[in-house]
């Protein structure tokens, strides 16, 4: 591989360390709680104080995955005071000015030494820890970069601080390889067309039905409910002896959502989709027609099934609303 002067300067910054970055707040039951919540974790070693000192921790303490979080900087970017001015990232600039902008990939390996109790103050410190030879691939040629966080619980008067984990991070910086020139029609984007269903012997009653303009149901012969998406077996009563229903078509928003961005052709942009709940009492997610420009669909509101083809030889049922109605 090419050895480049410039990189002299880089290689000589191996080891470095910098400074400390401070959390904003001792570690806390608050945040905690709202980890916990936004994370789904239900541990009461970490909410329920009266559990958590029957433990073996005789206290409350953070869940371990919350370690990156508490240094972070705030919503506007700014550190905790008595943070470093330093920028440790100062590697990655120095290659993005000899050409290196993009990020392929980046990972790290966060490892902890011990769980972290309520009111302790932490802090990390960041080491650039090696950078790679110049490595060659089909988007382009780069460099791995990688920085190794350690952080700290802070102890007061003579007593050291205390290490209690470190986040290894590792982030590719490349230089995407030279596009091939456009010889015009010849390199023409292909026209995108929609992605046809995989059809199987379970749901071929339906896609069949939509050929023929009719909206197919699955039907359990044994207990006769319903049953959408369809599947190999009854999810009531677990039979294999299964049919299908024609069903009416009406029906009502159960949810919607329209999606402006990203614009995914050869979809409509804004492309509505609906959960239709039917008559019969099952939900299908389907497209909406006729949502006017500005004014979404409403929860409840009335739609009846239509079969439209695209392509040619692609039927798929869409659910246009109906008026709503004025209320007295």
């Amino acid at each position: 591989m090419a050895k480049y002067e410039w990189l002299a300067q880089i290689e000589a910054m191996v080891g470095k360390q910098y400074g400390r970055i401070y959390a904003w707040d001792k570690v806390n039951e608050a945040m905690v709680r709202q980890w916990c919540e936004v994370m789904g974790v239900d541990n009461p070693i970490y909410t329920d104080a009266e559990y958590a000192a029957k433990s073996l921790h005789k206290q409350l303490v953070a869940p371990p995955a919350m370690l990156q979080a508490w240094c972070l900087a705030g919503f506007n970017d700014i550190l905790a005071p008595g943070s470093t001015t330093e920028n440790p990232y100062g590697v990655l600039k120095l290659l993005e000015a000899q050409g290196y902008p993009a990020v392929v990939a980046v990972n790290s390996n966060l490892h902890f030494d011990r769980y972290i109790g309520i009111g302790e103050t932490l802090y990390y410190t960041t080491t650039f820890d090696s950078i790679s030879e110049e490595k060659t691939t089909a988007l382009g040629t780069g460099f791995f970069v990688t920085l190794k966080m350690v952080f700290f619980s802070e102890h007061a008067g003579d007593e050291a601080d205390e290490k209690v984990g470190e986040l290894l991070f590792r982030v590719i910086k490349f230089k995407p390889a030279k596009k091939p020139e456009s010889k015009g029609a010849e390199t023409a984007m292909p026209k995108m067309l929609r992605p046809k269903p995989g059809i199987s012997d379970d749901n071929r009653f339906f896609w069949e039905g939509c050929d023929e303009n009719e909206l197919r149901i699955q039907e359990c012969n044994s207990c006769k409910k319903l049953q959408h998406p369809p599947a190999p077996v009854c999810m009531h009563c677990h039979s294999f002896d299964l049919g299908y229903k024609l069903a009416s078509g009406k029906g009502e928003v159960y949810s919607f959502v329209v999606m402006h961005h990203p614009h995914v052709p050869p979809f409509d942009n804004p492309n509505p989709i609906g959960l239709v709940e039917l008559e019969e009492g099952v939900r299908i997610a389907a497209g909406l027609v006729g949502v006017t420009d500005g004014i979404a669909p409403q929860i409840g509101q009335a739609v009846q099934v239509e079969f439209n083809t695209f392509e040619g030889d692609l039927t798929l049922p869409q659910f246009r609303l109906m008026p709503m109605k004025e209320s007295s």
